[in-house]
């Protein structure tokens, strides 16, 4: 008797096959690359800051002072005390986060750069606030304006008989979506993963800068019908004119620890009363990359998407070496290297705590639920003490069968003698002229080739257990990005993501090749490199919140800032 498959049954299988079959689309090849715009108008590129035009704006303070607290304290539970919420806290939560970082500047052309990294700079996540009994902050839906480093009011609650919950009892919640034209206008198809892997360093911003208000940045998963209700972004007159759509994508509770879960937006979020309209970020589109909406709905989450709550596990693996800088200058100082050194090296001691911070278990991968199914494929070019080739990082025993099953047997499989017994790290070749194939596979680009590290994401792939699973992987492997970023400064070093690398001559090149699946089962999603950077001295670099007229009397009390 045939087996029947329920009708979500199939609707998952198709879902899931629609998303393997973007993923394999928008493959770069050596032949050619994803599809994408055959010419850019960059005196017409979109506006790099969305607004809600009519929502009422509220400043937030600029920390008077970063906080002292050293980087290794983030790592160690209980080491930095849980600050109260507010207008200052929340301010600081924000601006070592998701705001500016600084101002560049070379000849006539002015541009930003931000806390958090993006693909092309080009920053496709927005960022959101919802809350009940903060002080200082009204009751409802806030957008974050990185430009003003404010809160655009877009939903008030409306006065009820019911008291607000008092200062131990706040709600407090924030949001993350995405505008993929804002990837899509430079490059095309591909544009999808980079909002993805964004939201994962987006994440992984968050989970360090609350972290440094004594915060736990909790998941707390949902339907993406009832995050996009909650956020407005179903709210078709609300996006007047041809305005882009925003995706909602992560939903997170702030949460002081040893505090129990807060209801959901949806139960207390009643009756919002919307205001403000957003701004069109391009009135005249050259392009249109339909894959991308129709990839977007295939891996949206469903009501059965939530999985089992609880309160964050501790650090299980040890911190990180101490930095001499406190935590937040390492994450204001972050920057996507756009040069290295070609003759810098790295002596072998420095390479465990970077590999030791990969690990799940610690900060800030909880912040993602089960984010363990990316693993490490590194490329050691310059470390004194190791041989140059390619060496293999699980992150669980899982991915450790899973790697061992797919990879070649001719490979070396041997276990690095000098690393620590809590980095399991082990070696598959040696390849002393690894430098020349590194630059080709990162899309010929001199990054792959001067950096001291090589690293690619392996994702466990096929089969995908949900079509949104898709989007978890990337997130995951964007989260690991970031934690490379901070680690790699806290070393004195800097560190670039790359999405452009040719994604099947990676996995021929350690011999990962399909076999009965139309994919492999572990897919390259996300290449970074690590190395000491050049800086140009032709760029001018100046503060972040200097344009706005009322600058320094913005700055936040310094007996309110966090310690």
């Amino acid at each position: 008797m045939p087996d029947i498959v329920s009708a979500d049954e199939a609707l998952r299988v198709q879902r899931t096959a629609l998303t393997a079959a973007y993923h394999e689309r928008s493959k770069h090849r050596l032949e050619r690359y994803a599809n994408g715009p055959e010419t850019l108008d960059w005196d017409a590129q979109p506006d790099p800051f969305r607004r809600y035009r009519g929502a009422p704006l509220q400043a937030l303070p600029l920390l008077a002072q970063d906080p002292a607290t050293p980087w290794d304290a983030l790592h160690r539970p209980g080491a930095v005390a849980a600050q109260p919420f507010g207008l200052a806290s929340l301010g600081a939560l924000f601006e070592l986060s998701l705001a500016l970082a600084a101002w560049k500047q070379a000849g006539p052309d002015r541009w930003s750069v931000r806390i958090n990294p993006s693909s092309g700079n080009l920053h496709p996540t927005e960022g959101w606030l919802l809350c009940q009994g903060v002080p200082g902050l009204a009751d409802g839906v806030h957008h974050y304006a990185p430009h003003e480093h404010a809160l655009e009011l877009r939903a008030a609650l409306p006065a009820g008989p019911a008291p607000a919950p008092t200062q131990s009892q706040a709600r407090v919640f924030i949001a993350l979506s995405s505008i993929a034209w804002r990837e899509a206008w430079k490059y095309g198809e591909r544009a999808l993963r980079y909002c993805l892997l964004d939201a994962g360093h987006a994440t992984g911003a968050l989970a360090y800068a609350a972290a440094l208000q004594g915060w736990q940045l909790q998941p707390r998963p949902v339907a993406a019908a009832d995050l996009a209700a909650w956020l407005g972004l179903d709210r078709d007159m609300d996006f007047p004119g041809g305005a882009e759509r925003e995706e909602p994508e992560l939903l997170f509770e702030l949460r002081p620890p040893d505090t129990p879960a807060a209801p959901l937006p949806g139960d207390w979020l009643t009756q919002p009363l919307w205001q403000g309209q957003a701004n069109r970020l391009d009135a005249h589109p050259m392009y249109r990359w339909p894959v991308i909406d129709q990839t977007l709905a295939a891996t949206r989450p469903t009501a059965g998407a939530a999985t089992a709550e609880g309160p964050l596990p501790p650090a299980t693996t040890p911190s990180p070496q101490a930095a001499p800088e406190p935590a937040a200058s390492l994450i204001r100082r972050r920057r996507s290297a756009q040069r290295f050194d070609a003759q810098a090296r790295l002596d072998l001691p420095a390479l465990w705590p970077l590999l030791r911070a990969l690990l799940p278990g610690r900060l800030p991968f909880a912040a993602l639920p089960g984010a363990d199914h990316v693993h490490v494929l590194l490329f050691a070019h310059r470390v004194d003490g190791l041989e140059p080739g390619a060496y293999l990082l699980p992150r669980s025993e899982a991915g450790a069968t899973l790697l061992r099953r797919q990879l070649p047997v001719s490979m070396d499989w041997a276990p690095v003698a000098e690393a620590p017994a809590d980095v399991p790290l082990w070696r598959l070749a040696r390849n002393p002229a690894l430098a020349g194939t590194l630059r080709t596979l990162n899309c010929h680009q001199a990054l792959g080739s001067d950096a001291i590290l090589g690293l690619a994401l392996l994702a466990e792939f096929q089969p995908l257990p949900t079509p949104w699973a898709y989007r978890e992987r990337l997130m995951e492997a964007g989260l690991l990005g970031q934690a490379l970023y901070l680690q790699a400064e806290s070393l004195g070093l800097a560190g670039t993501g790359i999405g452009c690398f040719f994604d099947d001559a990676l996995h021929q090149l350690i011999g990962l090749t399909p076999t009965a699946a139309p994919q492999a089962a572990l897919q390259s999603v996300y290449h970074f490199t690590i190395g000491r950077a050049l800086t140009d001295s032709r760029i001018a670099t100046t503060a972040p919140y200097a344009h706005l007229p009322a600058w320094p009397e913005r700055l936040a009390d310094a007996s309110r800032s966090p310690e």
